[in-house]
């Protein structure tokens, strides 16, 4: 089991917001019975589900009650505008998107993957229509959660792929779409990152981390691992079997 065991003030403050759940639920406009990611947001509720995914965002707000009160507010809110839970049955043309980002198995802790690249992509192909990104993108998330059962595990592990990407500008599309993406991840999806492994990083990519990573929480840092590309194999397989890395990853290649 890879999930983090609740503190007593964890629990306390849970509690508090279960009990919220009809107040929130009303003040989202959303149904009585609504689901959150398949568990019921029912303040009666035994399911301990339901606590691990409260918890995520107590912690995301340093287990301010009022805050994490709006923070899930707001993102029922913006599940229910953006038809976040139509999105698992939704056809997007993947013929371009979906090299770029996928989930991909899982870690040895069961945790499913999430590979993004950000080298040698189209930019105008991929980002052309940034909105169909953004919806696309935020699918692939929803993919990866619903892996996740919140009984044994309740994050996921992050690739990042940086081979070939070029340090010259991105398109105005480009960086529309990955500002939008960012924020929704941190506003909607908290503490579902496990470990963010960063590789095939360029020289210059690797002096800019190295300049921001002061500027970083430590909580943050903590889950970054920087992989040097002579270690990249033997690093992944530490958390990923062989046989559950895509084949570009494999020690053939």
């Amino acid at each position: 089991m890879t999930i983090q065991e609740l503190t007593q003030p964890e629990k306390d403050a849970v509690q508090k917001l279960k009990a919220s759940l009809p107040d929130i639920k009303n003040s989202a406009n959303v149904p009585e019975d609504y689901k959150l990611w398949g568990v019921p947001l029912d303040d009666k509720s035994t399911d301990e589900r339901l606590d691990v995914i409260l918890v995520k965002f107590l912690r995301a707000r340093e287990l301010d009650l009022e805050k994490a009160t709006e923070m899930l507010t707001d993102s029922l809110i913006w599940r229910k505008d953006f038809r976040t839970d139509d999105l698992l049955h939704e056809a997007i043309d993947d013929s371009v998107l979906g090299s770029v980002s996928y989930i991909h198995k899982t870690d040895k802790e069961g945790r499913p993957v999430c590979y993004n690249f950000y080298g040698d992509i189209d930019q105008e192909k991929v980002f052309g229509d940034p909105q169909k990104f953004i919806r696309w993108r935020v699918q692939v998330m929803e993919r990866g959660v619903e892996l996740i059962d919140f009984v044994n595990i309740d994050s996921m592990l992050v690739i990042h792929d940086y081979k070939d990407a070029s340090m010259f500008g991105r398109t105005a599309n480009a960086k529309a779409a990955t500002k939008e993406i960012i924020k929704i991840m941190q506003d909607n999806y908290p503490e579902f990152l496990s470990k963010k492994f960063f590789v095939n990083i360029p020289w210059w990519g690797s002096s800019i981390f190295k300049l921001i990573s002061p500027l970083l929480p430590a909580a943050t840092l903590k889950k970054f691992v920087v992989c040097s590309n002579d270690e990249l194999h033997s690093t992944l397989i530490q958390h990923i079997d062989e046989a559950n890395l895509p084949q570009a990853y494999q020690k053939s290649n």
